[in-house]
């Protein structure tokens, strides 16, 4: 069989799979009712009815697959910080290199050593090494936003905001990171699945060339290293038991930039979002601009940016009455938890005068906890603080149109005016 007749069968497989899957789908929401497809199914609409509706199911419910799906926090808190429940498999073969999201997806020990590698720069000690910066790039993009008048608080600045940051922590120059931040959003955007064959066509194509642009900028720092944290990394290449693979670099790299990417842009988003849906609280907000810190918090509650994480389990074992098979993936839906009302008092309410948030899953909990958390809430704070400071009159000058689910919600447009 010569090449190209591999490559279509394996484009006609693909296509069977992935059209296959929808039309399961469609069936399991109109016809079975599966509120798990549902969810799934919500595209850019609300999900927080269906998580009501899920956590009033019952402690889980059964996904169309046969898995396991929970929106009571007790319950999602139990399996985030369970060492018996992991993120892959025991056992699991190394993912296509494309694809491989680094220490996210490996579970203990490699997600502990890869770990150990990246928390020293993102830790909350760093966070003086990062605000000065926050602070004049936060200005200089709100002066190029005034100049507009109205304008698309995305592009203006939630989006380029996160990429300044990952810049500076890796030491990549203003073009070329705008390019991997183009690369990365396309690969970002396949979390959920491939939506067409032209969507799995672009992000393979992203996915090279990713590849290729961080090979460049690894090699230009094994030449010269820098402060970054690449010449970090690459300092700690070798094959000892705390050391990187130099196989593991480029995917450590691209988890760092997709992650930070998806996370702060999709936070800012929604912050900003929530609040001019409330505009009691935005003028809080603007009377005492020093509550930004709690709005970043409560939005984190109210809208997270990741709806939902997966933890399949290691053993045959029990939880809240409900077996749990072997192999069994439990879907953690971190929306409906963090709107518990048993953990959270008026759970539907947005209010950054609440007392009782600090407990919310946004950035999930136990050792996959996020690394970078203390950095995207640093921008997340600057951002909403001089936001108010400088835009004191900001409103909406259209509907926000969002993104579609499941994974990942935020807007990816907010037209606003001041």
């Amino acid at each position: 069989m010569t090449g190209r007749a591999v490559q279509l069968r394996r484009t006609a497989r693909f296509a069977a799979d992935l059209y296959g899957g929808r039309a399961r789908a469609v069936i399991d929401v109109h016809v079975r009712h599966n509120e798990f497809a549902r969810l799934s199914a919500v595209g850019d609409g609300d999900p927080y009815p269906i998580y009501d509706r899920i956590r009033a199911a019952g402690p889980f419910v059964t996904t169309p697959s046969g898995h396991l799906a929970s929106a009571d926090h007790a319950i999602c808190k139990e399996v985030l910080r369970g060492r018996r429940f992991g993120v892959e498999p025991e056992g699991a073969p190394r993912p296509e290199p494309a694809f491989d999201r680094s220490f996210l997806t490996r579970n203990p020990p490699d997600h502990t050593r890869l770990r150990r590698l990246v928390a020293p720069a993102l830790s909350a000690r760093r966070l003086a090494d990062f605000t000065a910066m926050l602070e004049s790039t936060v200005g200089r993009l709100l002066d190029d936003a005034a100049g507009a008048g109205t304008f698309d608080l995305m592009p203006a600045l939630a989006e380029p905001l996160p990429v300044a940051v990952i810049n500076r922590l890796l030491g990549i120059p203003a073009d070329e990171g705008a390019l991997l931040a183009t690369y990365g959003e396309t690969l970002g955007g396949a979390a959920s699945g491939f939506r067409s064959l032209r969507h799995a066509r672009d992000v393979m194509v992203a996915a090279r060339a990713l590849t290729r642009l961080f090979e460049d900028i690894i090699e230009r720092r094994r030449a010269e290293p820098g402060d970054d944290l690449i010449s970090v990394l690459l300092a700690a290449e070798g094959d000892g038991d705390a050391e990187l693979r130099a196989v593991e670099l480029v995917p450590l790299c691209r988890m760092l930039l997709i992650a930070g990417f998806e996370t702060t842009v999709n936070l800012l988003g929604n912050a900003v979002n929530a609040l001019l849906d409330h505009p009691e609280q935005w003028s809080a907000l603007v009377a005492d601009p020093a509550l930004a810190g709690a709005a970043v918090k409560e939005s984190l509650r109210f809208d997270p940016p990741v709806q939902r994480t997966g933890r399949v389990s290691f053993d045959d074992t029990e939880i809240a009455g409900q077996a749990i098979r072997r192999g069994q993936w439990v879907n953690v839906l971190i929306g409906g938890a963090n709107r518990d009302p048993a953990v959270f008092r008026d759970p539907a309410v947005f209010d950054l005068a609440r007392d009782d948030g600090y407990d919310h899953l946004a950035f999930s909990s136990g050792i996959h906890r996020c690394v970078g958390r203390p950095i995207a809430e640093l921008e997340g704070t600057v951002a909403l603080r001089m936001l108010a400071e400088r835009m004191p009159e900001l409103r909406r000058a259209g509907a926000a149109r969002m993104r579609a689910m499941p994974m990942v919600r935020g807007p990816l447009s907010l037209p606003v005016t001041f």
